[in-house]
């Protein structure tokens, strides 16, 4: 497994909200669902994303675009034309006055908006859930990434076209693997841009050495590493892994590790029941007591009160709104 493969298997849709957007000007529609990351591709017509304190980006058939939130953002025909709706926590919608609107502007399964034969259309996927291992991938990420669509080629935007209005059983399974592959195609493509600010443990992959220690870091977080084991791994001495892990990544190769096996721990602790005994050994810490200190000392909470912090924010897998989350708990 490389890096991005590490990374990008963090904001995995589980029971993701999707829906297509059928709308004649014109509309405009106010976005506070709080959502970790939201896909938009324009099928026909054009949209404006008009992000809070940032400039509008146009996007026409064939853009697609990612937002990073939880910041609040107005997705519209034109920048000028104030919001008519709201979408808020789990993809409720209500009128600015806070009448409900999911009946009255359902169009179908799966399709939403002010006229059946509106002129602009577009294909919307939301992460409902939040992911410590893709923390890492989404603060790589700006805010807004735009990526025009006649600078890409992506056959998967028609796949979700084709199936997103479907009713048929595992329906929803189909649709949250075409979004995940949809993202995975978009996140490579930003990155390859000559002008895109890619992490520096992207980077770093196509170096032979760094490369293939990140790998070795991914495929085997439980192994007993330690530089000088990493270094033989590698074909390079200890010196001269630690020297480019270090220039290349921004921190040490120990250092990334301890960040890459809480991350995993943290993902672990939210969605499963494992103890934490269990999970210690699992990501590489020969008991719950070293694993407690490392993940309290870097997190601020211990295992337990983390995984405690977001128990009530498992039902949002369902649609239902999520519950607040002390700050302290979710700062990496």
């Amino acid at each position: 497994m490389d890096a991005l493969a590490g990374l990008l298997d963090g904001p995995r849709a589980r029971g993701a909200f999707l829906l297509r957007m059928v709308m004649a000007p014109p509309w405009s529609v106010r976005v506070e669902d709080r959502a970790p990351l939201s896909l938009m591709c324009v099928t026909r017509g054009e949209a404006w994303i008009v992000p809070d304190g940032g400039a509008p980006v146009l996007l026409r058939p064939g853009d697609l675009a990612l937002a990073r939130g939880p910041a609040p953002y107005t997705v519209a025909a034109d920048p000028g034309v104030p919001p008519q709706s709201l979408i808020g926590p789990g993809g409720t919608c209500r009128t600015l006055r806070g009448e409900p609107l999911e009946e009255t502007m359902c169009l179908g399964v799966r399709t939403w908006g002010n006229a059946p034969d509106g002129p602009d259309g577009l294909l919307v996927g939301t992460y409902r859930m939040e992911s410590e291992v893709g923390r890492r991938l989404l603060d790589a990420l700006p805010p807004l990434l735009h990526l025009p669509g006649d600078s890409w080629s992506c056959p998967l935007t028609p796949v979700l076209e084709d199936e997103i209005d479907r009713d048929a059983p595992g329906q929803s399974v189909v649709l949250d693997r075409v979004l995940d592959l949809l993202l995975v195609a978009a996140v490579r493509a930003w990155f390859a841009r000559p002008d895109a600010a890619a992490p520096a443990w992207y980077r770093a992959q196509g170096d032979p050495v760094v490369g293939t220690a990140l790998r070795l870091l991914h495929d085997e977080p439980a192994h007993p590493w330690t530089v000088a084991s990493l270094a033989a791994r590698a074909g390079v001495s200890r010196a001269a892994l630690a020297r480019r892990f270090a220039e290349l990544v921004g921190e040490p190769p120990m250092t990334y590790l301890t960040g890459w096996r809480l991350a995993l721990a943290a993902d672990l602790l939210r969605e499963g029941d494992a103890t934490v005994e269990r999970i210690a050994r699992q990501v590489g810490y020969g008991g719950a007591f070293a694993f407690s200190a490392a993940f309290k000392r870097v997190r601020g909470v211990s295992p337990q009160e983390y995984r405690s912090a977001y128990a009530g924010r498992l039902p949002e897998r369902h649609g239902s709104s999520p519950s607040p989350v002390p700050a302290s708990t979710l700062s990496p």
